[in-house]
């Protein structure tokens, strides 16, 4: 860009004059864009979305010319930094603090980066220079560096960031008083009439539940410190800190959700654990589960989202395909024996079962579960929760299951012998139970079982199977890249069954989409053992763990870390990832 140009907004006359310049259009694709009349949704796009929307190709290499690829012809043409904007790592208070909303919205700009000598400003209009002296006035002696940045995300970030640091500015003005609603079903984005005392706080939650929503978290944090308090979402199975909150914001925060979760807001000295039904502004039904724990400086609460199309899927977006897939349905279809899913929390197990058993539960079944607590109401299923206050545990649910006529029984987890042997007699008597247990992989679950107490005898007559399970993340379609194989870390994850390393590999880049971080989605790593005559030989006269591995993996068995590799080697994921997850021991 000329220094000396006038502080001009660019149009789509002058975009579209220069792109033919650069040949990246032709004179054809110039003029169908130019005589094209704006619908009245695109009236305010900026013109670079505008010429986006018509999937028009590059005259010189036939490449989509999409936004992404008009935002590089666009830095090219200013000799500015094309940035991403990543939410989850920008200081929102601090950012926000540098200008007005108006301000930001006025010149097409928003601050996005804040050190102890630059403030980093985005924008979508490069040439449009008038609001650079007076904020260099401003933040002296701090230097603005400009960033180029899509307008699409400009406008997508700068209302949520200054939606938040309005509302707890208004919080704090209002002495962070709290509502009393007791709304059992909160609609979010519905704030035409909040409670004059609470709505600072209603409209912090609202964002707080659209936010994660939006960027698919599946755990919400609210965390109390000294100084302020941590707001993080668990996202692909990694914990982001998404913002800080003044401690009484925070306080306030977490009283109004227990309030919506009908938990005891006065008592702040114990545990306590509720349920929360929203409904999105797209009218989708979410469960949250709620959990909160005392600490040092407050109640932290623990948000678990269970969004529906997610917690039930097909075994195709499970990642369960071929082979592995064969041998789980052939498991499932045994009408007695137990069936049992491995692996740490939040690797999929629950996830498995419900797919399962959504599989499983025709008009000719019953499906009765038993779970502590019950994941999510699913309307094909009988399901019972565990409560501890009126003495209603695993055991004696199950035994009441069993005269309930199931021909299929789910126990959300076996955690001690008493259950671990009802779910040995229920499968003696003819029922099919699926359940969960905590090992790090299937063979060692067997030995899991004895140690609770179940005879060995009992668990070669009744054990069907076991599959252990994790979930990697997935490498971001958009801007994976090819790489060459690290030959140590392949040797590493493959030993000893000596696996040939692929030729080309991918690594993570990171990109708009991804929001930087080079994954997008998670995918299942499996390894299922079907227990053979001579398998259940071993378990009955007692053979130790190393023997009983050893004899799984000559009948095929397939390790989680070979599962892994397979991953990485269909450009799905990296080998770092399925190294992160997967244990090599």
């Amino acid at each position: 860009m000329q220094k000396n140009m006038p502080s001009i907004l660019v149009d789509l006359r002058w975009c579209l004059e220069e792109l033919e310049k650069s040949g990246w259009i032709s004179a054809r694709d110039k003029n169908l864009v130019a005589t094209t009349s704006r619908k009245k949704d695109q009236l305010r796009l900026h013109p670079l979305e505008f010429i986006a929307t018509f999937g028009l190709k590059r005259q010189d290499s036939e490449k989509p010319l999409n936004l992404s690829s008009l935002m590089v012809w666009f830095a090219e043409q200013t000799e500015l930094e094309v940035r991403n904007i990543d939410p989850l790592k920008v200081d929102v208070p601090g950012v926000t603090a540098i200008m007005s909303y108006e301000y930001a919205l006025r010149h097409c700009i928003l601050a996005v980066e804040v050190s102890s000598d630059t403030v980093v400003v985005a924008t979508d209009q490069p040439f449009y220079t008038d609001w650079v002296s007076g904020l260099a006035q401003t933040v002296k002696p701090k230097k603005i560096e400009r960033v180029l940045v899509s307008p699409a995300q400009i406008n997508r970030v700068r209302p949520e960031f200054y939606q938040v640091t309005r509302a707890i500015k208004g919080a704090f003005e209002d002495g962070g008083k709290m509502g009393s609603s007791m709304e059992a079903l909160l609609q979010l984005g519905d704030n035409e009439n909040p409670d004059a005392n609470d709505q600072h706080i209603v409209k912090i939650v609202d964002w707080l539940f659209q936010y994660a929503f939006s960027q698919g978290a599946s755990d919400i944090h609210l965390e109390p410190r000294r100084e302020s308090g941590n707001v993080r979402f668990r996202i692909d199975g990694m914990l982001n800190t998404v913002y800080n909150m003044p401690p009484a914001i925070m306080q306030a925060v977490v009283a109004r959700i227990k309030i919506l979760g009908r938990l005891n807001v006065a008592e702040r000295r114990k545990p306590q654990d509720g349920r929360l039904k929203t409904r999105t502004p797209k009218g989708l039904e979410t469960e949250l589960r709620l959990s909160t724990l005392p600490t040092a400086f407050g109640e932290k609460l623990v948000m678990r989202v269970f969004d529906p199309e997610v917690l039930v899927r097909s075994f195709e977006q499970l990642g369960l395909t071929g082979e592995d897939l064969e041998k789980w349905k052939t498991m499932a279809a045994h009408p007695n024996g137990i069936i049992l899913v491995t692996g740490p929390t939040g690797s999929g197990k629950t996830t498995t079962l419900y797919s399962t058993l959504k599989q499983l539960a025709t008009e000719q079944v019953n499906v009765c579960t038993i779970e502590d607590p019950i994941e999510m109401i699913e309307p094909t299923f009988n399901q019972m929760q565990v409560q501890t206050n009126i003495d209603l545990n695993f055991v004696d649910g199950i035994r009441s299951l069993m005269r309930q006529d199931p021909d299929i029984i789910m126990i959300g987890e076996i955690r001690d012998a008493e259950t671990a042997g009802m779910a040995v007699q229920a499968a003696l008597t003819g029922h099919l139970v699926l359940s969960t247990l905590h090992t790090n992989d299937a063979p060692s679950s067997l030995t899991r079982l004895h140690d609770l107490g179940v005879q060995p005898f009992l668990t070669s007559a009744t054990i069907l199977g076991v599959m252990a399970q994790r979930l990697v993340r997935t490498l971001c379609s958009d801007c994976k890249r090819q790489t060459s194989v690290d030959e140590g870390l392949w040797e590493q994850l493959v030993a000893p069954w000596r696996a040939p390393a692929p030729k080309q590999v991918y690594e993570a880049v990171g990109c708009d989409n991804c929001r930087g971080s080079g994954y997008r989605g998670r995918v299942g790593l499996y390894e299922i053992m079907v227990l053979s005559t001579e398998l259940k030989r071993l378990l009955a006269d007692e053979a130790p763990l190393a023997q009983i591995k050893a004899l799984a993996y000559q009948e095929g068995l397939q390790p989680l870390r070979i599962a892994g590799a397979k991953k990485v080697a269909m450009g799905l994921t990296t080998l770092s990832e399925v190294m992160r997850v997967v244990p090599l021991n």
